[in-house]
């Protein structure tokens, strides 16, 4: 049997490949990195909670955004 998934530390080049964004972008972005040996690393738990903060396109960040998201994407909350 064969796993395709992302690996979970990444250096810069893979890491910035992944989130969609140029190394140097990336390295811009301030973002924690792990080091082994001279290795900076980037956690692919660090990246996605980057991605995840930022703001959809033409929703308000505000009070009532996951409302919006909700029914831009279709989802009901219970």
């Amino acid at each position: 049997m064969s796993y395709q998934f992302p690996p979970r530390l990444m250096q810069a080049k893979a890491a910035a490949h992944y989130l969609g964004v140029s190394p140097s972008k990336l390295r811009g972005l301030d973002l924690p990195c792990r080091v082994d040996g001279g290795n900076k690393l980037y956690d692919r738990a660090d990246l996605d909670a980057y991605a995840d903060s930022l703001p959809y396109d033409g929703l308000d960040s505000g009070e009532g955004a996951c409302e919006q998201a909700d029914a831009a994407f279709g989802k009901v909350r219970i």
